[in-house]
């Protein structure tokens, strides 16, 4: 749960995204696009079919959202830059082509002895190769420019619906292929991106490229008549024929050894992004783990998730050796091939030696159009795993937001108390994502400057119950309703320090600049913290270095700053010992005296600082609310628990009445 959670005025409570942020460099808004339909898998198919359909379906997803860079709503540059590749790129296989005339020219000079040729085209050579590398220098950094901008505008689509109505804490609490996100939004992704543009600038370089030089060896090489048995056999365009052929060999001699590329591929990224996830919760939970002394159990985990990094590692090495061996020597026979073949032909006198030097560079150029595949195999395979798992994030997503739009679970609905009310929790009931109830309709109706305390056994759903207050949780019914222009602040048990200065901890989720030194240091002086005022403008690991007592002060010390009307109190005295916590509390009821306090607590001792109580208790069924008293007596509305729990009072000594209307033993 966030740490603290600002509502602005608006109607159902929720806070804009992106608010404040700059836009991304593309300096295109991101299009808000409705989920695809669900598509449910064909029962009749295998499990091993199943999974192949999946895995197409999972393709077909990632572009669905990716395609839309350049429609409607995506980068405006999209287009232009697209075209400028293409006209890059036809420009870069003309010059291919003059170097190619080139290679015939000087040859056919040195052939004949003919000094002053030699020299003109040695002094046109330059000119060719600066045009060359200029091409092929301004090619990449478009090429780049498109994929930075690619990047930059899904990245910023993927984050802007993992953000939205806290779908990234949701997606903790449901099932599917969304572990790690944060690898797959930023590793994955910048690989899902990069590599369709090579391809794509690929296929078609390679395109242009065999088409030009395929005329070039048809033109050069001519026919080859070869005595066999007796006869003479005739091939039109042979060298055509055998860079096709060859070609053929090496790239389904390449499809067959590298089958298996994509699956152990996208094993690897999985095992790498676990095996940083197990660091990143190693560091993030350091001080616990030191002062359990768990480091030999933590190093047992690490090397167990490393090796399979190293096993994932080791499949994928065997799967380069086998398409190494195919290119590499693919790479060292193909410039000899023509030179043989067309050996005859030069011995004979029908051939000059800049033909075959000609015929040389345009075979090879053929081939290598031809060999895109072998080249490239391993990088299709990669980015096919990665774009699988950026799409599967992406269904994780789509499934959040389907429910979001739909009633099939139910959804705890949003909106504005009546009268003056400053919350109200309206038959409120909380369920998983399966149906599942975990609270059950609960009616509370919170006044102006109340300060409630809400209770129960662990497990009676208490925190649940607080996240679907703060629109973190969805499922349910009912709805949660605030006052118009008022602001909610919330304090989880483990409150958020972000990286950077002490100051911008404390300002959270407001902008460091927001208030002065001296008012930041006099919000920390009020909490007790006034020994770090000198290191407001430290930037240190604060989440490392403070204790969880010190950041349950500097959640205290938010508040002074932000002064909001509502405040929900999940455990957020719990590192506090009973003083410090008496002192917290004291604090907030006396300088903000008109302040809304909601809080979940387990402490009796926090009941003298609150006006009013109100019990859960967990039942078979779902978590019921079952008491609700005045801890100081008011002039309020009495909501309908109330008169229930009145005539529970009133009932036979021994029994008491139940939300049912029955009677249970007291």
């Amino acid at each position: 749960m966030a740490d603290a959670k600002l509502k602005p005025k608006s109607v159902d409570g929720t806070e804009p995204h992106g608010a404040g942020n700059s836009p991304p460099e593309t300096a295109s808004t991101v299009e808000v696009m409705p989920p695809p339909d669900a598509i449910e898998p064909d029962p009749e198919l295998t499990s091993e079919e199943a999974e192949r359909a999946r895995k197409r379906y999972l393709l077909k997803r990632f572009w669905i959202s990716a395609r839309r860079y350049w429609g409607r709503g995506g980068d405006k540059f999209a287009w232009p830059f697209s075209i400028g590749l293409l006209a890059l790129i036809g420009m870069n296989v003309g010059f291919q082509y003059g170097i190619n005339l080139w290679n015939r020219g000087i040859f056919d000079a040195i052939e004949r002895h003919d000094a002053g040729t030699v020299y003109f085209l040695s002094a046109v050579f330059v000119p060719l190769v600066l045009g060359t590398v200029a091409i092929v220098t301004i090619q990449v950094a478009v090429r780049m420019m498109i994929q930075r901008r690619w990047r930059s505008w899904l990245t910023t689509a993927v984050i802007a619906r993992w953000l939205a109505n806290g779908r990234y804490y949701q997606l903790n609490l449901i099932g599917g292929d969304h572990k790690n996100p944060e690898a797959r939004i930023s590793e994955d992704l910048r690989i899902a991106t990069e590599a369709p543009v090579d391809f794509i600038a690929g296929v078609i370089s390679a395109f242009l490229a065999a088409s030009t030089f395929i005329v070039v060896l048809w033109t050069i090489g001519g026919a080859l008549t070869l005595p066999i048995a007796g006869f003479t056999v005739t091939i039109p365009g042979f060298l055509v024929v055998t860079a096709v052929l060859y070609a053929a060999i090496t790239s389904t001699s390449m499809a067959v050894i590298g089958r298996y590329f994509v699956h152990v591929s996208e094993a690897k990224n999985q095992a790498e992004a676990e095996f940083r996830y197990t660091l990143t919760h190693v560091r993030e939970n350091g001080e616990s783990i030191a002062l359990l002394g768990g480091e030999e159990e933590e190093r047992n985990d690490l090397d167990k998730t490393f090796a399979n990094v190293l096993k994932q590692w080791a499949l994928l090495a065997r799967q380069h050796m086998r398409t190494t061996l195919v290119s590499h020597g693919s790479m060292l026979i193909a410039p000899v091939v023509p030179v043989l073949l067309c050996a005859p032909k030069f011995l004979e006198g029908s051939m000059s030696l800049g033909q075959v030097m000609q015929a040389a560079s345009a075979f090879a150029i053929v081939q290598g159009a031809f060999g895109w595949l072998v080249d490239n195999y391993p990088r299709l395979a990669d980015w096919n795993a990665c774009a699988r798992r950026i799409a599967s994030l992406m269904m994780s997503l789509d499934g959040l937001e389907r429910a979001e739009q739909s009633d099939s679970l139910g959804r705890i609905k949003h909106g504005e108390t009546e009268g003056e009310a400053m919350l109200s929790l309206n038959d409120l009931s909380v369920s998983l994502d399966d149906g599942t109830a975990v609270v059950t309709e609960t009616r509370v109706e919170i006044e102006p400057g109340e300060r409630v305390l809400v209770s129960g056994e662990s497990g009676s759903g208490k925190s649940t119950l607080v996240r679907a207050i703060a629109g973190l949780w969805p499922w349910g019914g009912g709805s949660v309703n605030f006052h118009a222009d008022r602001r909610l602040f919330m304090l989880p048990q483990r409150p958020y320090i972000p990286s950077g200065t002490l100051r911008r901890a404390v300002a959270y989720p407001g902008a460091a600049d927001s208030w002065t030194p001296d008012e930041i240091k006099a919000a920390l002086a009020k909490v007790g913290l006034d020994y770090l005022n000198d290191k407001i403008e430290e930037d240190a690991p604060w989440d490392q270095t403070l204790s969880g007592g010190e950041k349950q002060r500097l959640a205290f010390a938010r508040l002074l700053l932000h002064q909001p009307d509502i405040i929900v109190l999940d455990e957020a005295t719990a590192a506090l010992d009973e003083k410090s916590q008496d002192k917290m509390m004291q604090m907030v009821i006396d300088e903000l005296p008109e302040v809304t306090i909601l809080s979940v607590a387990h402490r009796a001792e926090l009941e003298v600082f609150h006006s009013r109580k109100i019990t859960l208790e967990r039942r078979e069924g779902g978590a019921k609310l079952v008491s609700d008293i005045d801890l100081i007596k008011r002039k309020r509305k009495r909501n309908l628990l109330s008169r229930v729990l009145e005539k529970r009072r009133s009932s036979p000594k021994g029994t008491t009445t139940s939300n049912e209307g029955g009677t249970v033993p007291k």
